[in-house]
């Protein structure tokens, strides 16, 4: 499972421990059910202060820590604020964006696609 979550939990400023409380029990049922999961990183902007975002960032670290999930970076970092990559409402990735997401994840997929603890075999 490709969890990519929170980015509109750090722009409303919800609380960090709801969001990592959410996460986690996400994270929680897919592995009670064997599904392996592959944890991609949101940022929240500046717009709640700085501690805010460190500790917003930091939440997923956590997550990922605690349950021995695969962690990928902030995967929209090439994409914000590119409008070759964004629909016309400059937030929402067009398929290029697509494709720049797909690349930034493959290198993390893969090897829980080979993994024989996932049963997985390309």
């Amino acid at each position: 499972m490709i969890l990519a979550i929170g980015i509109n939990d750090g722009l409303r400023g919800v609380p960090v421990a709801t969001v990592e409380r959410n996460i986690m029990t996400m994270v929680e049922r897919a592995k009670s059910r064997g599904i392996a999961v592959l944890l991609c990183a949101m940022e929240a902007p500046p717009i709640g202060g700085l501690n805010y975002t460190i500790e917003f960032h930091r939440a997923f670290t956590r997550v990922a820590d605690r349950h021995g999930v695969a962690l990928v970076p902030f995967f929209l970092l090439r994409i914000v604020g590119n409008p070759d990559l964004n629909l016309g409402d400059g937030f929402h990735p067009n398929a290029a964006g697509h494709r720049v997401i797909a690349d930034t994840l493959w290198p993390y997929l893969r090897p829980m696609l080979l993994s024989p603890a996932t049963g997985g075999a390309l």
